[in-house]
């Protein structure tokens, strides 16, 4: 049987490698000895702590981002006949979750100037049936937030953000995720935090956080614990048909040990772009994503534009640090690219997209990483610039 590239054992740094501490793994073990494994009081801390850390009224745990998203959707009334715009340059979470309620995904063109989606291309995209935008906040940095909201408010649209990559990042003393209705994180293992696979939506308002903790749990009216605190706990009602979007008490008490920590996650990773920005930052052909000192910025990918000065292709220079043992990626491939959402798209409405797409690639990043291995990767991209 062929061994899997991704246990490669001549990789010697890897694009990404989870923190898991030993205080997490004690959170996990403790969690087990729980009667309760699924809608707890694990879940209903991690809630409140995920709350009071985004400076959020409510925040309902799900059980990845796709789900936050797709609830997020059902919620606000998004159905057949409707049209979502999101970026071309994102997961194809994104687009699934509309085409989950029926809707229809637009894609729209990413800025010129950076990885947002364009603003230009979202009043572009407006029709009569357009209902609502998914901003992504991506890789970490904020999205032009307030433009988009202006958009929003003046053609009657809701926003739901996509935080999945900006747990930490702060726009305007707001943390994102609360401009829009509601804001989708994702706990992936390649993200900030991680909870294996998990997902957390948050939101000012009351009345969606109910309708989306009743869709989570099949749409039943009543939690696990109300049903049981209750003369019959098998007494409930289904106003509406949901999913089984749960997320337990394992993973939320992983999550729970993570946040305890998420300062510090972030700040090793914006110290670790900081070294790779500055190394760099003078070589032909490398555009460095922006360093800021403030919050608007989670770091959560160091994605870097290999441009025609460099001297040789992005794919070149990725199988270049492959066989150098440095395993690097992109995030994403367009949208459009894909068999399955061609039929939204329109090829000639996507140039920056298809130039950033061209250009794109992660460097390992993680905030364990060491200065070593950091420098092995920069001394090879050092090694075979252009001079």
């Amino acid at each position: 049987m062929k061994k899997l590239d991704f246990f490669n054992q001549s990789i010697k740094v890897p694009a990404y490698v989870p923190w898991i501490s030993k205080e997490d793994r004690y959170a996990v073990l403790k969690s087990l000895s729980q009667t309760m494994l699924t809608l707890g009081p694990t879940l209903e801390k991690f809630e409140s702590m995920f709350a009071k850390y985004t400076q959020s009224k409510h925040a309902v745990a799900v059980s990845n981002c796709t789900a936050a998203l797709h609830l997020s959707l059902k919620a606000l009334g998004i159905e057949e006949g409707d049209e979502v715009i999101i970026p071309d340059l994102s997961f194809i979470a994104d687009a699934n979750a509309v085409i989950a309620t029926g809707a229809t995904p637009v894609l729209a063109d990413i800025e010129n100037d950076g990885f947002s989606i364009s603003i230009k291309s979202i009043k572009q995209k407006i029709t009569r049936k357009t209902k609502a935008i998914i901003p992504i906040h991506m890789y970490g940095e904020v999205c032009k937030i307030m433009e988009i909201l202006d958009i929003a408010k003046s053609n009657n649209l809701y926003v739901v953000e996509d935080c999945a990559h900006a747990i930490g990042t702060f726009y305007k003393g707001k943390h994102v995720g609360n401009f829009g209705s509601m804001g989708c994180f994702s706990f992936y293992p390649t993200k900030n935090m991680t909870t294996g696979e998990g997902g957390m939506v948050i939101t000012s308002s009351s009345k969606l956080a109910e309708k989306i903790s009743q869709l989570r749990s099949h749409g039943m009216t009543k939690s696990l614990a109300k049903r049981y605190s209750s003369k019959y706990p098998w007494l409930f009602d289904v106003k509406e048909p949901g999913y089984n979007y749960r997320l337990d008490e394992i993973r939320s008490a992983l999550g729970i040990s993570q946040l305890h920590r998420i300062n510090k996650i972030n700040a090793l990773r914006k110290k670790a772009s900081a070294y790779y920005t500055t190394s760099l930052a003078k070589v032909k052909g490398i555009i460095t994503p922006p360093i800021v000192d403030d919050r608007s910025h989670s770091y959560h990918l160091y994605t870097i534009r290999v441009t025609k000065d460099f001297g040789m292709s992005r794919n070149k220079l990725y199988n270049l640090l492959r066989k150098n043992g440095i395993r690097t990626t992109l995030y994403w491939t367009p949208i459009h690219e894909y068999t399955a959402y061609k039929k939204f798209a329109k090829l000639k409405d996507y140039p920056n997209t298809k130039k950033t797409y061209e250009e794109i690639l992660a460097l390992p990043l993680y905030p364990t990483i060491s200065r070593s291995k950091q420098k092995q990767v920069i001394d090879c991209i050092i090694r075979n610039a252009k001079d």
